[in-house]
């Protein structure tokens, strides 16, 4: 197999994951209940921040050992980067839609981004370095010129191409919710994943000179997942259902993602 179509393959399949992950939303035609939504919601939560942990703040910190004893300061800042995003798009965002509405009285206001919108932006997000991580790798297996690293960047993709899955479920379940809309919800999965294989182009064109930065691209991405799982999936998933089945939830998507973090990072 020749480099190029390995490349290929790796980028196609992180893409690929994703939207079969997002699919699954068509399997539930009439709607999900309040116990399955809360399910749902608990492992969204659960894999979010297990991905947080070990597929951006563990390794930005490990990127970091060049700091010495301050390798967290990228961990730490942009995590309160990501988050201080999320709020700032809370603000930003619906300001504007208020300013293309303000002379229809018949448009509500927006107060805020929803939670499905909170949601997308983040996973889009965490995607970002993922894409760029793929990138970076075969950019630099292409210096290289070694099969072996070309090989090695494969398997980096399969293993996030394997977490893309249970993630692109993970927002368009809740997204269906919010939106009322399987076609909808699956076109929002569909659009976090599209990110990937843009930023893995950018990341093969940049090998030689963004790597730095990507501490600081994994923290962000994590800050803002953190943000808005404690903020709105959380207490959503507990919210009116005095059942612990959010909470089982959470514990099943942390395991799941753990798993596939630690066994195919």
């Amino acid at each position: 197999m020749s480099r190029l179509a390995i490349t290929a393959i790796g980028i196609i399949f992180i893409f690929l994951m994703t939207t079969i992950g997002s699919a699954v939303v068509f399997c539930f035609k009439k709607g999900t209940s309040s116990k399955i939504n809360s399910l749902f919601l608990g492992f969204a939560s659960g894999l979010m921040i297990a991905a947080s942990v070990w597929s951006l703040i563990i390794p930005s910190i490990e990127q970091s050992e060049n700091l010495g004893k301050f390798s967290f300061i990228p961990a730490s800042c942009g995590i309160i980067l990501g988050c201080l995003f999320l709020v700032l798009m809370d603000k930003v965002v619906p300001y504007f839609l208020n300013r293309k509405s303000k002379n229809d009285e018949n448009l509500p206001k927006k107060r805020g981004l929803s939670k499905s919108s909170k949601l997308f932006l983040a996973v889009t997000l965490h995607n970002i370095p993922e894409g760029l991580a793929v990138g970076l790798a075969f950019g630099n297996a292409f210096i290289a010129s070694e099969m072996s690293a070309f090989y090695s960047a494969l398997w980096l993709a399969i293993g996030i191409g394997l977490q893309n899955l249970p993630e692109g479920t993970a927002i368009s379940l809740p997204m269906k919710e919010q939106l009322h809309s399987s076609k909808k919800a699956f076109l929002f999965g569909f659009l976090s994943g599209v990110v990937e294989p843009i930023m893995a182009l950018i990341g093969i064109w940049l090998s030689t000179s963004l790597a730095h930065l990507m501490p600081w691209f994994l923290a962000f991405s994590a800050g803002a997942m953190l943000f808005v799982v404690a903020e709105e999936l959380l207490p959503e998933a507990k919210n009116g259902y005095p059942s612990n089945i959010g909470s089982w939830g959470f514990i099943v998507g942390f395991v799941v993602m753990m798993i596939l973090d630690v066994a195919l990072g």
